[in-house]
């Protein structure tokens, strides 16, 4: 009863509160994206991970992360993707600079997706052209500049199931570039801000796992279901851990 007594009432401080940190910040962003070029990006990303992690904490969910560090080097990032705070979550809860494999259409939201634009590998999933590119970009990235982040999912999980059935790409990327794949997932996004409606979103826990890396050194193409099937059952299981 108290919930929904006061739920729009916190839904619009946490809007409210998202929308002026966006405007304040967005004047850099447009400066600082001049330069387009790796220095820009991390300049980029270093602003929202900061302004990410005030406003989670301004709104009564502050992250907690656990699990070991992985070590230094190029990764493969895969999460779990349930609600509408993993995009935020991301910056303030990944161990370093990243850039997200997304979908092109969120570019067309005035101003979030100029800035979506400046940091997110951007793919049209129904375009063959478009995914084949965005593959040969997520190489670049991983060999001259940061981790890639992909949702294996492809979108939000809606199936009642710890996880949906992952696409490919993300473990071709891994298999293809001979880079390892370190599995993260966020076991209480989907109660913070649940997928179902964008006035759902409440304060409380926030917690970023780190899971053990997954060597691929040495598969191939063939190899490809079954590195899948592993991240998936760890992911999975760490999920119901966590969950519980």
């Amino acid at each position: 009863m108290v919930r929904k007594i006061l739920q729009p009432f916190y839904t619009a401080y946490a809007v409210i509160t998202f929308v002026a940190g966006l405007l304040i910040n967005f004047p850099f962003f447009l400066l600082i994206s001049i330069g387009n070029n790796i220095a820009a990006r991390r300049a980029i990303y270093t602003i929202v991970r900061y302004w990410a992690s005030s406003w989670l904490w301004m709104i009564g969910m502050p992250l907690k992360i656990s699990g070991q560090k992985p070590r230094k080097g190029r990764y493969v990032v895969v999460a779990n993707h349930i609600s509408y705070l993993d995009t935020v979550v991301l910056f303030p809860g990944l161990p370093g600079y990243f850039r997200a494999l997304g979908k092109k259409e969120f570019s067309k939201v005035p101003v979030m997706g100029f800035l979506y634009r400046q940091i997110v590998i951007m793919v049209d999933r129904g375009n063959e052209t478009s995914r084949a590119r965005s593959m040969r970009l997520m190489w670049r990235v991983l060999k001259r500049e940061s981790d890639i982040l992909i949702f294996p999912e492809g979108t939000f999980n809606e199936t009642g199931k710890p996880l949906k059935e992952f696409y490919n790409g993300a473990f071709r990327l891994a298999i293809i570039t001979q880079t390892p794949i370190l599995p993260v997932i966020f076991p209480d996004t989907v109660d913070r801000w649940h997928y179902s409606a964008w006035w759902k979103i409440w304060p409380g826990r926030n917690r970023v796992v780190y899971l053990d890396p997954v060597p691929v050194h040495g598969m191939d193409i063939e190899s490809l279901p079954a590195l899948k099937q592993q991240v998936y059952e760890i992911m999975e299981a760490a999920l119901i851990k966590y969950r519980e």
